[in-house]
């Protein structure tokens, strides 16, 4: 697993050059972001221990498998202490749930919705903030996906809102140099929406679930965003 830090406050963990997660640095110690895929957690572990402090909650943009995949293994090594926060949506995945709403379109789940043992301690709302971070709604690749923002030094962590991997693109189109983003969106109209959104904040750092991160990022989501128009 390799770690890339940005900054004092943000390291990415990579695993197999495809899949992130981020640790977010707090007073008390990290927030990880997302787990990545199964197998992941020593890693995770070690690349904490590295950065010097440890991981005090785990936070998920959404519940599709190569982000909760190590949930399970993490929340067992760091003890029943840490923080799970996912939001109330896509909560109901985690637990076996895959029923969708009256009220949300209803198009096809796509992608890995593992059932999870874990049960996080933790449902986020729209407005919430955990630490540094503000829970900023991003529907569209999952129902209850959100991204996570940093006023701090303004960087937006878009969990799948946005991927980087293959060129920068929303999870509302599918990018032929990096499909699986766009291959796993349920609504991509939703999504697309999300995209045009999270661009508003004008972030100054695109970190994403898959690929580099990406500094001054706004020109390379405007031109995202008009391909999946």
């Amino acid at each position: 697993m390799k770690s890339k830090a940005h900054g004092s406050n943000l390291f990415q963990l990579t695993r197999f050059g495809l899949v992130n997660s981020y640790l977010v640095r707090e007073d008390d110690g990290f927030t990880l972001v997302d787990t990545m895929t199964p197998g992941s957690a020593k890693g995770v572990m070690k690349a904490a221990q590295r950065a010097g402090a440890p991981v005090r909650r785990i936070l998920l943009t959404h519940a599709h498998g190569d982000h909760v995949g190590s949930l399970d293994a993490l929340h067992e090594l760091l003890g029943p202490e840490v923080e799970v926060a996912i939001t109330e949506r896509d909560a109901r995945f985690l637990a076996g749930d895959k029923s969708l709403d009256p009220n949300e379109p209803q198009s096809k789940l796509k992608g890995s919705y593992p059932k999870c043992s874990t049960r996080p301690a933790r449902r986020l709302g729209l407005e919430d903030r955990i630490g540094s971070l503000e829970v900023v709604a991003s529907p569209g690749h999952t129902p209850g996906h959100i991204s996570l923002w940093d006023p701090r030094d303004r960087t937006l962590l878009a969990g799948d809102a946005f991927s980087t991997l293959g060129g920068v693109a929303t999870a509302g189109r599918v990018n032929p140099r990096f499909p699986l983003v766009g291959l796993g969106t349920w609504d991509r109209p939703a999504a697309q929406r999300s995209a045009q959104s999270l661009r508003s904040l004008a972030p100054s750092l695109l970190a994403t679930g898959h690929g580099p991160m990406i500094p001054d990022p706004v020109e390379a989501m405007d031109q995202a965003i008009a391909s999946g128009l």
